[in-house]
């Protein structure tokens, strides 16, 4: 039979868990931010650079 205490230990390690893999889905949406981001910045710095004068599209 599950007793109180393994229970409770199972669902702290379940809640522990997820919270891990949320942190880290979180962290790589951040960091493909960035990556978008900077990307962006060396699109806009070279259509500057060539004076493109065209829409940069998303």
């Amino acid at each position: 039979m599950v007793t109180g205490k393994r229970l409770a230990d199972f669902g702290y390690r379940a809640f522990s868990t997820s919270m891990i893999l949320l942190t880290m889905y979180g962290g790589y949406l951040c960091a493909m931010r960035g990556y978008r981001f900077m990307e962006k910045q060396k699109q806009l710095k070279l259509a500057a650079e060539n004076q493109d004068h065209g829409v940069i599209k998303d």
